[in-house]
């Protein structure tokens, strides 16, 4: 295990190098550790087996479709633009400019062309994000409405919200388009369910989807019933994680920092956990589940390296993880494929047809290691045959370990 341990105390340096010019961060202790991974372990018993997505993912009761696809590396998420009307203090980005839609670096300024991209690579799920969708309705409207007459009839969509602008009529419009289901960010207006309300009816399927923050986490729970009768199937709760934009607020909440590949908020998972844990006891009929930055981080970027690599580069060796790997026993090298609108993002773009329409793919390179020695060989040979229950100890099969397989569980630390 020694390796793993060097590379969480790497992620945790590089944490605190990013952001030593803010002062006052509480980046947790080993005494807050361990009182805390107590409280969780105790939580998550409660849980059982109701764990999705190698441990990453516990949930109660049910979880949407949209969220299923997700995990499944099947969804591709637009942003519509990415400004915004509200001012969340755990926004992750400014969102002060509206951008050309765009997802994983692709610009599609032509609703077709995206319709077509969902086609191409086989997505079974889209949705619309931001900023906010509903500050460019007819932008909105008019993607979704392309993709239902170019795209699979069963595609599923569905479209986050603050709900500020939301009113009967574009929910409406929305509805009539075929909007399978609708997720609102009640954060935004003081967690009032007045916008949920009016989605009832209209919309198939209401979610609210939120970051956990630690000192609303008795208002969530008073809320549940009033959830259900809005006509709430499903409460998303997301890791609240610090960036350069919001850290000063987490800051001033006085919040513990886990330091993982981003900084992410202890008491967030707490109140998370706990939401769940309450929604069990009283028996009630919503699914809850917490979407964990651990569960993002690997299951969201694996499938996507995935779904692209199984259409770019079939048959090609293709790891759990999503990454393209070349080995002969003398060497191993890892690479993965990155899609561009120009071929000047990197040198020796290569071209590729999408439906008529030209991208272009870069392969990069991400690991590599040369003459490897017989008892090595004889390591990774085994390491690749099987997922070991636990990551290895030496450095150069953690780091294989680490292309290979997606990791289990919630980390801390």
């Amino acid at each position: 295990m020694e390796a793993i341990y060097d590379w969480l105390n790497s992620l945790l340096n590089k944490n605190k190098a990013e952001f030593s010019q803010l002062p006052g961060i509480n980046w947790a202790n080993s005494y807050a550790a361990d009182e805390y991974q107590n409280k969780r372990d105790a939580l998550m018993k409660g849980v059982g087996d109701s764990l999705l997505f190698k441990a990453t993912k516990p949930f109660y009761r049910h979880i949407s479709k949209g969220c299923e696809i997700c995990g499944s590396g099947k969804w591709s998420c637009l942003f519509i633009t990415n400004n915004c009307n509200a001012g969340c203090f755990y926004c992750p980005a400014p969102q002060l400019n509206d951008e050309q839609p765009s997802t994983q670096g692709l610009e599609f300024n032509d609703p077709a062309d995206y319709a077509d991209y969902l086609n191409h690579f086989g997505f079974e799920g889209a949705s619309f994000s931001g900023g906010e969708p509903l500050l460019y309705f007819d932008r909105t409207h008019q993607y979704l409405k392309t993709i239902r007459q170019k795209c699979r009839s069963d595609l599923y969509v569905w479209m986050y919200t603050n709900g500020i602008l939301a009113k009967q009529q574009n929910l409406k419009a929305l509805a009539d388009a075929s909007l399978d289901e609708i997720r609102f960010d009640i954060g935004a207006t003081g967690f009032s369910l007045d916008k949920v309300r009016l989605a009832k009816g209209i919309i198939p399927n209401i979610t609210i989807e939120i970051p956990s923050v630690p000192e609303e986490k008795d208002r969530l729970i008073s809320l549940l019933p009033q959830m259900i009768r809005a006509g709430v199937t499903n409460l998303n709760l997301h890791h609240l994680r610090m960036t350069q934009h919001n850290a000063r607020h987490l800051i001033k909440r006085g919040y513990t920092m886990i330091g993982a590949e981003r900084p992410l908020v202890m008491e967030s998972e707490m109140a998370a956990l706990e939401i769940m844990a309450s929604a069990k006891e009283m028996g009630l009929s919503i699914g809850i589940n917490y979407c964990s930055f651990h569960f993002k981080n690997r299951f969201q970027k694996a499938g996507y390296r995935t779904i692209v690599a199984n259409r770019i580069a079939p048959g090609s060796t293709i790891t759990n993880n999503g990454y393209l790997r070349e080995y002969d026993g003398d060497s191993i090298s890892y690479q993965m494929i990155k899609l561009f609108n120009q071929p000047d993002k990197l040198p020796g773009a290569l071209p590729v047809d999408v439906e008529g329409k030209k991208y272009f793919y870069s392969l990069i390179r991400v690991f590599s290691k040369n003459n490897l020695s017989a008892e090595y060989q004889n390591q990774i040979n085994k390491l690749l045959e099987n997922e070991p229950d636990v990551p290895p100890g030496d450095p150069l099969l953690f780091k294989i370990w680490q292309y290979e397989y997606i990791e289990t569980g919630l980390r801390f630390f």
